[in-house]
């Protein structure tokens, strides 16, 4: 029997753990052929390539960004060979199974829930006697109408053999994300996730997993990340983990976890800021809403303060960059609302600030419930929310234009120094200014079409000018030294228009050839000749004294000047501020 086990990733980088899980379960009775895609490939080349495999059955893992495209490709692939059975499993389908059966006359099965041995023995099944009743937890057609059969108990997850031994993933384990899996299960009742759904928390073997990073790293793997949903649960746990990880890392290697922080210990991340080394590891906290009365609402139990004082240690120790999550839409959570929970998070300064909005997962309380609070969704995945008794869509329209920039200006860090000053010195808070920025950049029509790197410095120019924004000399100062410091090279053409003419130019060079000492000992000892000072720098005047304001934040209005090096050597720009 021919076994394909085969997935649509959101990217290539991705890869899918729960296929994995399934083949190195089946065996050795049963050998499967795992194939991937991405929902970016098209339907007919996903078709094509698994038709040509010859399946007696193909297995799909369905999530809400994966399950309209894997239903064209089910649906094509029944029209080319009707005898490949199909079996859908995952957590989009887990739930609401019945409808997902009468909706898809193309699909066989769908394995509900934990699908390792649910699936094992479905193969059984089909390859002998087809009698469907003995496999738990399984949908099914039976004399035209569909059959469920109970959900067996969850499985020791200690005796699940290895999902990252297989040599043909060993090739592209430097390329992708290898997720690693250690616990199963939430503590936690959050009534949005399909975590709170089940209780309690199970293990995987520690010595196993470890075994299992070890090889992985050997293999080449770079990015590993830890899909437990509170990593942090067990603090002992934990630091045993972070322990293993600090010695044995091999280096290049990153590795991300989704914390907890209101409960993570000031020993536990002191002991990190000690002993990890700069780029190791990576957190990603929820926070979602900073609204207690919201938060009581979705069962979610939340200390900010101590929320705070985990992230502001953590961002202190500079040893670990934090993504943190919010969640537009959540109940009783309005407009204003939801400004006071995002300016709450911007003022930690977390690396990322990633703004998503509420999903109404399948299976989670708050779409039980969605009558209560007049949610009004998408019938489609990913089920995202249109509206709610507090939430009009266009207040949805407007934070979806916050998210737009700040994506591009914040957390792809462009512009650090330029938005820390807007949204501390111009605009009345953080939320503001990428409010009106993200209203001006809709209105224009950018968010419809593409954009170069010097198109957002110019697109801000021309929002700060229209606001006739005090101090914009000075803005344009720090823009121009955001734009020279992430430039590796010499850029052939700035976004604003040289000011120093050629001759004032010939003139700074001499002054800074005849003193070098003017732009401090660091560049004293870079030892540039005249040719080399002409071929590798760039001059910009300024209007502030930029040395004063990087170190002490305090604005010294005089005539300045700035000096670029983009050192040809090692590929990094060194900028002098300086004064005539």
């Amino acid at each position: 029997m021919n076994v394909i086990c085969s997935t649509l990733n959101a990217k290539f980088i991705h890869t899918n753990l729960a296929i994995r899980y399934l083949k190195a379960y089946a065996a050795p009775e049963f050998t499967i052929q795992m194939k991937e895609y991405t929902i970016k490939d098209p339907v007919m080349n996903i078709v094509s390539d698994l038709y040509q495999a010859k399946p007696t059955v193909i297995g799909f893992s369905c999530y809400i960004w994966n399950i309209e495209e894997t239903l064209k490709v089910v649906n094509m692939l029944k029209k080319v060979d009707p005898t490949i059975i199909i079996v859908l499993g995952g957590p989009e389908v887990t739930y609401d199974t019945a409808e997902w059966m009468e909706k898809s006359p193309d699909v066989d099965f769908i394995v509900i829930g934990e699908g390792e041995l649910t699936f094992k023995q479905l193969l059984n099944e089909i390859e002998t006697t087809k009698n469907y009743r003995n496999v738990h937890g399984i949908a099914y057609r039976e004399d035209g109408k569909v059959k469920i059969t109970p959900q067996m108990n969850k499985l020791d997850l200690k005796e699940l053999p290895s999902p990252y031994r297989f040599p043909e993933d060993i090739q592209d384990l430097g390329k992708r994300v290898t997720y690693i899996e250690t616990s199963r299960g939430c503590p936690f009742s959050c009534q949005f996730c399909l975590s709170s759904i089940e209780v309690g928390v199970r293990y995987f073997d520690r010595e196993k997993i470890k075994s299992d990073i070890r090889y992985l790293m050997e293999n080449g793997a770079k990015t590993i990340k830890f899909v437990d949903r509170t990593f942090n649960i067990s603090r002992s746990y934990a630091m045993e983990m972070f322990r293993f990880l600090i010695d044995e890392h091999l280096p290049g290697t990153v590795f991300q976890f989704e914390i907890t922080a209101d409960i993570m210990r000031p020993e536990v991340i002191e002991f990190l800021n000690q002993e990890a080394p700069k780029g190791l590891f990576r957190f990603e906290i929820g926070v979602q809403s900073t609204n207690d009365y919201t938060n009581e609402l979705v069962m979610r139990k939340q200390n900010f303060s101590k929320l705070t004082r985990t992230v502001t240690m953590v961002k202190e120790g500079k040893k670990i960059d934090q993504h943190l999550d919010l969640i537009a839409g959540l109940p009783e959570e309005d407009y204003s609302s939801f400004r006071k929970t995002f300016n709450d998070v911007f003022e930690m300064r977390p690396e990322e600030l990633q703004l998503g909005f509420l999903k109404m997962l399948r299976g989670t309380g708050i779409r039980l419930r969605s009558a209560e609070h007049q949610y009004v969704y998408m019938d489609h995945s990913p089920y995202e929310i249109l509206s709610n008794n507090v939430l009009s869509f266009d207040d949805i329209v407007r934070i979806k234009q916050v998210e737009d920039v700040l994506e591009k200006y914040w957390n792809a860090h462009r512009m650090d120094f330029t938005v820390e000053y807007l949204v501390t010195n111009v605009f009345p808070s953080p939320f503001d200014f990428f409010q009106d920025f993200g209203s001006y950049w809709d209105e224009r029509g950018w968010s419809r079409i593409g954009h170069q790197l010097e198109d957002l410095f110019r697109r801000l120019y021309s929002f700060l000018e229209k606001k006739s924004v005090d101090n914009l000399d000075v803005i344009i100062g720090l823009m121009k030294y955001d734009y020279l410091k992430n430039h590796k090279y010499k850029p052939r053409k700035p976004w604003w228009e040289a000011r120093i003419d050629k001759n004032n130019r010939t003139a700074l060079f001499k002054q800074i050839l005849e003193n070098p000492n003017l732009l401090g000992n660091d560049f004293l000892e870079l030892n540039l000749d005249e040719k080399e000072l002409f071929k590798h720098t760039l001059l910009e005047e300024l209007t502030f004294d930029l040395q004063t304001y990087l170190t002490t934040g305090k604005l010294e209005k005089h005539p300045a000047n700035l000096l670029a090096y983009f050192d040809p050597t090692n590929d990094q720009t060194l900028i002098f501020p300086f004064k005539d």
